[in-house]
């Protein structure tokens, strides 16, 4: 083997390993064995010993300059050929004594060649003992007593009251302990990728904290390496490597794992990627959450290389633990924090609620679904109608989410009552511009089949998230063995704007939601029931007042006929009368009459309450012709022109009341008028053909509508609820052909025993438009 070469591939279960001298790369970071490299850092040296008899299997290269002997002199040697007899069975003896399976631990100093102090620490992994050797020149200066540093440590890391105080304190404690001169707690995001969420550093050095860093950059051998490692120290990037002498364990043929060795040599790639940040000398602790990797504590130092003593790594690396272990604690403490703050707004939020008239308070009131999440629109469905607040989609598009949510069974029938994404693009069509409001949506439905939902929408992440360098440039760069791919070479901030994803849901934000859910539906549910009892009361007084509206119109008839007859038979006599007494005997008469019109009227009204709808399939086009045939006489009073357009749709309903309600409105229509020429069109949208406006009830979109458009006097807007009072006219009595102000009434009341709703645009003076729904075939 000559020192020249730079790749060697020998056979291990199909899989190859690197010679990593004078800085050789591979072709491709996700497949570099950076647990088996088969080299180490310079400034120490490596055995690797047979536990049988502590013979020297494989040696470093650079042992004739730390150790006194070459390579050649130790393969096949016993260890006390370095070590001498008695260090050789204080290493045997502290071996079969201690738990030294990959864990390495300090034995003893060696002398070293040359007079430099070696610290000695020993390990075992898959059959072989490793030995490794490191100058002790700067343990003795160090001098600290790092057990009194750990307790005062430990003391502040548990008094930190959140997960960011942890990070904080984190890496002001190990820049203490270390002296280095930058300290990152660096977090992994659920895709992979990091974010710097806490710092400490020399304050010349520019801040790199929320800086993010592309998945790529800590691939997934490495990860794997630190899920098993608390510890990586660097003394030197770029030092010079020695290589294993021979590279394979001549026992087995494999490489040697290295994965716990403190000497291990750093991957090319790596050396690279820290080179191209200036740093020059590192330190990278674990932080674990029980068997996962959740994230790293990078140290970098600037000033060339920097001593790691062995005291100095233990520290460190039962800081490390320590912070993994408080790490869970202070994370449950932001949960129940959060919790505890919801918890109290959830409260408040049903409360309002039940004191404000229902489900639709939490939307419109003081409190609204939007303090109860941390959420940009909140929307809710109930009593089949949206209310909506904050950024949310549109209606159409709230009802097109609702649709596709409902299409899931598990989510229908409230056995899987939650949805949640952040990324909604991802599971239904969606606009860029529906993505923009709610690329993320927390659903919840309160009841089966969807009757009562509330959702949670988080916009696209309009932020832009700080990356450090180009996450996509990751150029092949010639090699010594053809292209290469290399880290990234400019560090500039790069912003990458994330596109169809919000900020994703955490689990305590779906845990509060569920929990959230069961208290409104109680609250629901004792609503229903309050509701049963009062609309089995309301359903009783309003037979009682149909009853009394009827029986009192019906007998108010017999004494108001006897009244007309006496006045009328006054009247033939009025020549022999005085002229003041006959116009009091016509003034009676008069008002005979109209009290008659207005009982007939009280009595239609009660029977329209209480009559039962004979439905059937109803051809518009032959009812609205029918109807127009019943109002002849007032078409042709003037000059009129109306215009229906064929093709009318077929809807559900009992056709001699639906007839009723379009000669009330076509009356309207000729009667209202003081344009020369009437005109009236009458014509029909389908469902959903038409933009639903402000003003309209809720939902009207979703069943066919029915207009009738004149061009009459028109409602001035403030007289909206006032036109469908009964009795009640917005002119003189005698105005417009008088009558009693009970058309309109009757309409609405027809139409919503019919299960529609009737509404209209109107301006003065130009006309109005009567829309009325019904529903469809």
């Amino acid at each position: 083997m000559t020192n020249d070469m730079s790749e060697a591939r020998l056979p291990w279960d199909g899989q190859a390993y690197s010679i990593k001298r004078f800085g050789a790369t591979i072709t491709n970071c996700d497949s570099e064995p950076v647990q088996t490299p088969g080299c180490i850092q310079g400034h120490g040296a490596l055995l690797v010993l047979r536990p049988d008899d502590l013979t020297v299997a494989q040696v470093s290269d650079n042992s004739d300059v730390l150790l006194g002997h070459p390579p050649e002199s130790l393969l096949g040697q016993p260890v006390s050929r370095v070590l001498g007899h008695a260090r050789a069975e204080e290493l045997r003896a502290f071996i079969a004594r201690e738990p030294v399976d990959r864990n390495p631990l300090y034995v003893l100093t060696h002398p070293g060649h040359g007079g430099t102090a070696l610290d000695v620490t020993v390990h075992t992994i898959d059959g072989a003992v490793i030995v490794e050797f490191e100058s002790t020149a700067h343990t003795a200066v160090d001098g600290r007593d790092y057990f009194t540093l750990i307790k005062q440590s430990v003391a502040r890391l548990q008094s930190a009251s959140s997960l960011q105080a942890l990070g904080d304190a984190a890496a002001t404690e190990i820049r203490a302990l270390t002296g280095l001169d930058r300290v990152m707690v660096y977090k992994f995001h659920d895709d992979g990728h990091g974010e710097v969420v806490a710092e400490s550093r020399r304050p010349e050095l520019s801040s790199w904290l929320g800086l993010h860093y592309p998945a790529q950059d800590i691939p997934e051998p490495a990860r794997e390496m630190l899920r098993r490692t608390w510890i990586r120290p660097l003394r030197e990037i770029g030092s010079p490597l020695s290589e294993l002498v021979p590279l394979a364990h001549p026992d087995t043929g494999r490489p040697l794992t290295m994965t716990h060795c403190a000497l291990r040599g750093p991957s090319a790639m790596h050396t690279e990627y820290l080179q191209n940040m200036g740093v020059t000398a590192g330190l990278t602790l674990s932080i674990r959450r029980g068997e996962q990797l959740w994230g790293l504590i990078a140290c970098h130092h600037y000033g060339g290389a920097f001593d790691l003593p062995y005291n100095m790594r233990a520290a460190c690396e039962l800081m490390a633990q320590i912070v993994s272990l408080q790490h869970k604690a202070a994370e449950e403490r932001d949960y129940l924090s959060r919790q505890l703050r919801f918890d109290e707004v959830r409260q408040l939020l049903v409360t309002q609620a039940a004191h404000e008239g229902g489900l639709s308070a939490m939307v419109d009131g003081a409190l609204t679904l939007l303090d109860a999440m941390d959420a940009q629109g909140a929307a809710l469905y109930h009593q089949q109608r949206w209310c909506h607040t904050g950024l949310t989609p549109s209606l159409d598009e709230l009802q097109q989410i609702s649709d596709w949510l409902l299409e899931r069974p598990e989510f229908a029938s409230s056995t899987q009552p939650v949805f949640v994404t952040d990324a909604l693009g991802k599971h239904m069509p969606c606009s860029p511009e529906l993505s923009a409001v709610a690329s993320g949506m927390l659903a919840l439905t309160l009841a089966p089949r969807g009757q009562n939902l509330i959702l949670w929408f988080r916009p696209e992440t309009l932020r832009t998230i700080q990356w450090s360098g180009n996450p996509d440039d990751k150029p092949m760069m010639p090699g010594p063995h053809g292209p290469r791919l290399t880290p990234r070479r400019s560090f500039e901030m790069f912003s990458d704007s994330v596109r169809g994803r919000s900020l994703p849901w955490q689990q305590w934000e779906v845990d509060l939601a569920l929990r959230f859910r069961l208290v409104v539906m109680e609250m629901v549910i004792s609503r229903a029931e309050q509701l049963s009892v009062l609309n089995a009361d309301l359903a009783r007084s309003n037979d009682d007042l149909d009853a009394f509206a009827y029986v009192a119109s019906h007998d108010l008839k017999e004494p108001l006929r006897g009244i007309y007859k006496y006045a009328y038979h006054l009247s033939e006599n009025a020549k022999r009368t005085d002229p003041q007494d006959s116009q009091h005997i016509e003034a009676l008469i008069r008002l005979t009459l109209r009290m008659d019109s207005l009982l007939d009227s009280l009595l239609h009204f009660s029977r329209v309450g209480r009559i039962a709808l004979e439905v059937e399939d109803v051809d518009l086009d032959e009812l609205v012709g029918e109807a127009l045939e019943m109002v002849v006489a007032r078409r042709d009073e003037k000059p009129s022109v109306v215009v229906v357009t064929p093709g009318l749709l077929h809807v559900r309903a009992d056709p001699v009341r639906l007839r009723e309600v379009f000669v009330n409105l076509l009356s309207n229509a000729f009667k209202y008028n003081d344009k020369p020429t009437v005109h009236i069109e009458i014509g029909c949208y389908p469902p959903h053909a038409i933009t639903r406006k402000s003003h309209w009830p809720a939902n009207v979109t979703q069943d066919p509508i029915v207009y009738v458009k004149d061009n009459g006097i028109g409602i001035d807007a403030r007289h909206t609820e006032q036109v469908y009072k009964m009795f009640k006219r917005l002119h003189g009595r005698d105005e417009y052909g008088g009558g009693t102000g009970a058309g309109l009434t009757i309409v609405k009341k027809l139409i919503e025993r019919h299960g529609g709703a009737v509404w209209f645009d109107s301006e003065p003076g130009v006309g109005s438009t009567f829309y009325i729904s019904v529903g469809a075939s």
